[in-house]
């Protein structure tokens, strides 16, 4: 159960981790040189893009930034709406796409955006709807192949794709790779444990987060808004919470993956942690030796 690469090298980070979101009013948002420079500072080597307006706007300014702060590109967030015959996705995704191929990163990531701020509320489809929304898929795919790179499906809490009965609706539906994100995907009622066993050959990407499931069930009883539970701390450090991070690498790796392993633990700052005392740096250093034990204990670290 060897990759080329082994898993290590294979950790990535991701701006949300340090409380940069693309939502309006999400809380404070930490400079992109801090962020970078704390990335490397923990030893990433690599991260996804972030929000518009993190980075420099052009695809140029991005690439000097990232190789001015020592990492490289592995991919971009892409929200768009899917769903609506109206609304054609393409351009924004072409956009990001620019971005991500200067930088040499390999995967856009989308999530089914429902058109309103935010992810604390989403309206239920249709089959109509459905139908345009798994044709967008493909034909995202489609584009992204046709320049170099992958697309891949990002099931979110408060989009259109956020369960574990709306993830197997597009893989079914769709040729779409799927980018697992073990947290969100928990969060919205899906096993992320299965979806990693059961559909291997689907994963292009993973976003890894571990969360409290006292929160999450919360969340699902509309007890607590999904930004409300996030900055109670629904996320937590890898290996601190109840997503088994140990059995869903081994299923990829055992299956031949070898993409990246985002870390994602998406955090809601209420000012600089520099006056706080809190430490994002080391949530996400601890989660790095967590990634780094599990795969020693699989043999694919190094």
């Amino acid at each position: 159960m060897s990759t080329a690469v082994p898993v290590r090298q294979r950790i990535a980070g991701a701006p949300i981790s340090w409380g940069v979101c693309e939502v309006p009013g999400w809380g404070h948002q930490m400079s992109p040189d801090d962020v970078l420079a704390q990335m490397h500072a923990v030893g990433l080597s690599a991260t996804e893009f972030g929000p518009d307006g993190f980075l420099p706007d052009s695809p140029e300014g991005k690439v000097s930034t990232l190789e001015g702060a020592h990492l490289r590109a592995v991919g971009q967030f892409v929200p768009v709406v899917l769903h609506d015959p109206q609304v054609d996705p393409l351009p924004v995704v072409e956009e990001a796409m620019e971005g991500l191929v200067a930088a040499r990163a390999g995967v856009v990531v989308i999530a089914a955006a429902t058109g309103a701020e935010g992810y604390d509320e989403r309206p239920v489809l249709d089959d109509d709807h459905w139908r345009t929304l798994l044709a967008n898929l493909d034909r995202i795919s489609d584009a992204a192949a046709a320049v170099g790179l992958l697309a891949a499906l990002h099931p979110h809490v408060g989009t259109i794709v956020e369960s574990g009965t709306e993830t197997e609706r597009v893989l079914a539906g769709s040729r779409v790779a799927l980018c697992l994100d073990t947290g969100h995907l928990l969060i919205g009622g899906g096993d992320p444990v299965a979806v990693a066993a059961e559909h291997p050959e689907r994963i292009g990407h993973v976003h890894l987060k571990d969360v409290r499931l006292d929160l999450a069930r919360r969340v699902q009883l509309g007890e607590l808004t999904y930004t409300d539970a996030v900055a109670q701390g629904m996320y937590v450090p890898l290996g601190a919470g109840d997503v088994d991070v140990a059995a869903i690498i081994g299923s990829l790796e055992g299956a031949g993956y070898t993409g990246w392993y985002v870390l994602e633990q998406d955090t809601i700052l209420d000012a600089d942690p520099a006056t706080t005392g809190l430490d994002p740096a080391a949530d996400v250093r601890a989660s790095v030796a967590h990634v780094v034990a599990v795969a020693d204990g699989l043999g694919v670290a190094s």
